[in-house]
């Protein structure tokens, strides 16, 4: 006969359970050693400063909105925001700051040549200009800026052209096809041409590509008078 079980039987595979615990704590289910304990726990005193607890935005999560003034409001996506005009014409920096200025006909030291002509030369064609372009970084001191400066560049502009050509002309050997090496030698001409008729003329001559070997040539080729 299956045995009645109680509510306080939670372990129905056992069937003595209730009644061993029962011979173990008693009928009231507490044991007689067992006694209240008073005294075991005490209030933790707070530390002196309470400043940040007595402030109840110390510690927010997020950035509260509700007091920010009145005259930085929040922007709004809907309004199209303002541009500055842009920035007025800057003048180049020194040294090539007097370089949009015209040459002159004084004699340039150095090689004894007039100014316009110093700086022309050395954007002849043919590779005629290579020659002049040296003997101006070479012997024309650094105080004259504008004439070593059309040198230099004149002198990037002969070697770049020089490089593209030999490219143009190893491809026709290969290709059998020298078209693109005329077209571009006759370009290269006209171009040169050109730059001769600006700079005689004293109108600006900048040539933003070759930026940075104009001022490697002239900052590493060192005039003979320094002055």
């Amino acid at each position: 006969m299956e045995t009645k079980r109680s509510k306080y039987d939670t372990n129905p595979l056992d069937p003595d359970f209730v009644k061993n615990t029962e011979e173990v704590w008693g009928e009231g289910g507490s044991g007689s050693d067992t006694k209240e304990v008073k005294g075991a726990t005490r209030e933790i005193g707070s530390s002196g400063n309470e400043n940040a607890r007595s402030n109840i935005y110390s510690e927010a999560p997020t950035r509260r909105y509700d007091n920010v003034p009145s005259e930085s409001p929040y922007p709004s996506v809907f309004v199209p925001p303002t541009y500055s005009p842009p920035a007025p014409y800057q003048p180049p920096p020194a040294p090539y700051r007097h370089l949009d200025q015209k040459l002159s006909t004084r004699s340039v030291p150095g090689i004894g040549l007039p100014e316009k002509w110093a700086a022309m030369l050395p954007y002849c064609p043919w590779y005629i200009g290579i020659v002049p372009a040296l003997l101006v970084l070479f012997l024309v001191p650094r105080s004259e800026v504008k004439v070593r400066f059309h040198a230099a560049q004149a002198l990037a502009l002969q070697v770049a052209i020089l490089v593209i050509h030999t490219l143009f002309s190893v491809v026709g050997l290969i290709t059998g096809n020298t078209v693109g090496g005329s077209l571009f030698k006759v370009a290269a001409i006209v171009f040169l041409i050109i730059s001769m008729v600006r700079v005689w003329k004293g109108e600006p001559h900048h040539l933003a590509p070759l930026a940075e070997p104009t001022e490697w040539f002239n900052e590493h080729i060192e005039p003979r008078n320094k002055s």
